[in-house]
């Protein structure tokens, strides 16, 4: 019985031995029998004289497509950003523009609607950014 064991043992190293080194399609080379030297050095790993302090890359922020709603969770939005400093101008809270809907900006916009008897849900919405539109004079998009 110990024996069938050992040889179950065995046969199943082999088994993915030769997956990984045989059986496994493109390129990719196993971490084991990559050649360090052939790679190309990044900045990061590339010797500085002493007392260089790298620079931070600079954040890059994408602008959300305006017909990918899903964006304009995930990062700032223009539109919130106009609303924003719409309701700041106008008095509805001091607000940092920053594109991204917060506490701050939605109390803002609850008591913008409320002031204006719209249904309450503290959202930007086309109905209040068209009446923040009509209020301000200029385009809010």
């Amino acid at each position: 019985m110990d024996s069938f064991a050992i040889l179950l043992a065995v046969a199943t190293t082999i088994l993915i031995i030769v997956n990984a080194v045989f059986l496994q399609s493109g390129s990719r080379t196993a971490p084991f029998f990559a050649n360090p030297t052939s790679q190309a050095r990044t900045d990061a790993n590339r010797p500085r004289p002493l007392g260089q302090v790298l620079a931070k890359p600079a954040r890059q922020i994408i602008p959300a497509r305006s017909e990918d709603p899903i964006a304009e969770l995930i990062g700032p939005s223009p539109r919130i950003l106009a609303v924003q400093r719409v309701l700041s101008e106008f008095g509805y809270g001091q607000l940092r523009a920053s594109g991204i809907l917060d506490d701050t900006t939605s109390a803002a916009i609850e008591r913008f609607e409320r002031e204006h008897k719209l249904p309450v849900t503290g959202q930007v919405s086309d109905r209040l950014v068209s009446d923040l539109t009509a209020m301000a004079g200029r385009t809010v998009q």
